[in-house]
Parts: structure tokens; C-alpha cells; sequence
């Protein structure tokens, strides 16, 4: 059974830094492409960032110079690093792997 565990949400002000993590359980995490989504309420899930199996990486304009993605295929775990993270970051990050989703990890951005 495929499992995608993300964390590493939580309450951050703004200008502040989180790393949110996606652990994957029953699948060979190198082989495949990852993909950060969000949602924000009341909005429809929006792509965030991809990195392809052979390491290369797409991330959407809106954060550009400010979320990094990455993975470790040693620990089958992806990585979506936030830094100055903006009230419009807010909403609940989700990774997806070929058509497997995780159950999401809520990112609050408020002062």
C-alpha cells in the first residue's frame, strides 16, 4: 500500500521560514517525479513545484526565489523548503506522486 506522509506545517509569521517534508511508504520515491500542490480556502489546488526523477526542477512563479524543492532518495522523503513566506502562502500544502496524493500539511502564514 502507497503511503505519502507530509508534515512540517504549522503557524510561521510572516518573513518566516518552514520546511515541509513528504515521506513515502511502498514505492521506490526515485523513479518518480514529485510535485508540490496547495490550496488555499475557498481556491482551487494549484501546482507549486516539481522535480522530475532526474533531478530537474519547475516551480511556480509566484514563489520563485523563495520555495525550493528537493528530495533525498536515500530517506524516499521530498522536500519543499519556504522561506519569506507571505499571508498568501497560506493554505494546505499537498504532495502528489504519479496518482498517489498525500493527506496535506496546513501552512499558516499570520502575524
Amino acid at each position: 500500500q502507497v503511503q505519502l506522509v507530509e508534515s512540517g506545517g504549522g503557524l510561521v509569521q510572516p518573513g518566516g521560514s518552514l520546511r515541509l517534508s513528504c515521506a513515502a511508504n511502498g514505492i521506490i520515491l526515485r523513479i518518480y517525479a514529485i510535485n508540490w500542490y496547495r490550496q488555499a480556502p475557498g481556491k482551487q489546488r494549484e501546482w507549486v513545484a516539481g522535480i522530475a526523477s532526474g533531478g530537474m526542477i519547475s516551480v511556480v512563479e509566484s514563489v520563485k526565489e523563495r520555495f525550493t524543492i528537493s528530495r533525498d532518495n536515500a530517506k524516499n522523503t521530498a522536500y519543499l523548503q519556504m522561506d519569506s513566506l507571505k499571508f498568501e502562502d497560506t493554505a494546505v500544502y499537498y504532495c502528489k506522486v504519479a496518482n498517489w496524493w498525500g493527506q496535506g500539511t496546513q501552512v499558516t502564514v499570520s502575524s
